[in-house]
């Protein structure tokens, strides 16, 4: 296992200068955070795809086995995008992607076999998500501080929410007088837009005068022996499918207690404001405490703690008001949990691997997109409610657990480092 200091000087930053700390962010930064919220409000095609397959006639089985391959997409994507972020340079990489999704999402809108939708499907789930691994590694690059990238993490955070709920709002108002495939088509200008934003605020790759004083880019092999990852990834997944409950478990509980659709739209809302409110009063305790010398395994977590409890006291709930307190009591989780991860990754990532250790990382919501139905399945069929709720509190727990192990590995790298 790599061993890597958590307590290590700042060094020159290869595809962009240090910003010392109490400076206002960088250029590239701000440019990214703004690029992440718009790709977000404008990211129709995952919310919607289900409908628009349905749209085009496709049967509910191929309906599955396609948003199962958009999925598949999104998990290879994390793992492409952060291993390229390395090799090729974070611009080039961000503006490929984005001009690539560009390009899959109006095939996708237009198609009409399920072979090209399958394809299609596939290649946008690839793409849909893929700034995530390389905003990190940008950020991780030029702002050298803990608690200003602690900060970042808590608003970039906000900004996923925030675009999360333009989505769902400006969807379901446009989505009946325009149709699915001009939803997709806006998506798709957005991530235009985002790639010439990309190419024109994100640093380029640094020249080097001899090809020798290259660092060595990351590998998968040295990535996955490092069991500090391999445990904060983990540890992630299982904060993650309390998560991704919502939309998956949630409307299959409140269906079953005869509530309408309106009442789980109500519950996403409430989930969204309690986001926007919380955030930016959470975000500085949490800077301040990343000034520590130590990663924030321990919040981590309780974060998972109170994210399996939350959103697992939705499997006692049978009332709206029952449902949408369920999902606000895992909020605050929500944001320690995102928060702390990206502190922790920011630690254990070798300078010359960032982009592919937020690769590894960055598949790990979408592990838990893919989980979290599979679980809600097996539970209703199983137990009930009663289950689901043991289920999802079982997965905090468990992501609780797996940061004892972790805890240890840092600490013992903080000592040996001191």
């Amino acid at each position: 296992m790599p061993q890597k200091s958590l307590a290590r000087p700042h060094p020159a930053r290869p595809d962009g200068p240090d910003t010392p700390h109490g400076e206002t962010w960088p250029a590239a930064v701000w440019a990214l955070l703004i690029g992440t919220f718009a790709v977000r409000a404008a990211g129709f095609v995952y919310p919607y795809l289900a409908y628009h397959l349905a749209a085009r006639g496709v049967a509910a089985q191929r309906v599955t086995l396609i948003l199962a391959l958009f999925g598949a997409g999104w998990i290879a994507g994390q793992f492409m995008c952060g291993a390229l972020a390395d090799r090729i340079g974070r611009r080039a990489t961000l503006a490929g992607a984005m001009a690539t999704a560009a390009i899959a999402f109006p095939v996708l809108a237009q198609s009409h076999t399920v072979v090209s939708l399958a394809a299609a499907s596939f290649v946008a789930g690839f793409v849909y998500d893929s700034p995530r691994p390389i905003v990190s590694a940008v950020i991780a690059d030029t702002v050298p501080d803990e608690p200003t990238r602690a900060t970042l993490a808590g608003w970039r955070h906000f900004a996923t929410n925030l675009g999360a709920a333009a989505t769902g709002a400006v969807g379901g108002v446009l989505a009946a007088p325009l149709g699915f495939p001009t939803l997709f088509l806006f998506n798709a200008a957005v991530c235009a837009a985002f790639a010439v934003i990309a190419l024109k605020a994100v640093p380029p790759r640094a020249r080097r005068p001899h090809a020798h004083a290259a660092p060595p880019s990351g590998s998968y092999r040295a990535a996955f022996g490092d069991i500090r990852l391999i445990l904060l990834w983990l540890a992630s997944v299982c904060a993650f499918v309390p998560v991704t409950a919502l939309y998956s478990v949630l409307p299959l509980m409140m269906t079953e207690d005869h509530l309408p659709a309106s009442a789980y739209g109500w519950s996403q809302a409430a989930g969204a404001a309690a986001v926007l409110i919380l955030s930016p009063l959470m975000n500085g305790p949490l800077a301040r405490r990343a000034s520590g010398p130590s990663p924030m395994v321990g919040l981590l977590a309780a974060g998972a703690v109170v994210l399996g409890a939350g959103m697992g006291s939705a499997g006692l709930a049978s009332t709206s008001t029952g449902y949408a307190a369920a999902v606000v009591l895992a909020v605050p989780g929500e944001i320690v949990v995102f928060v702390a991860a990206a502190d922790v990754l920011n630690r254990i990532s070798p300078a010359h691997a960032r982009g592919l250790y937020a690769g590894v990382w960055g598949t790990t919501l979408a592990t838990a997109v893919l989980l979290a139905p599979l679980l809600a399945g097996w539970c209703l069929a199983t137990g009930g409610h009663l289950l689901v709720a043991g289920a999802l509190m079982g997965c905090g727990l468990l992501g609780a657990a797996a940061c004892l192990p972790l805890k240890t590995l840092t600490n013992h790298t903080l000592a040996q480092a001191t």
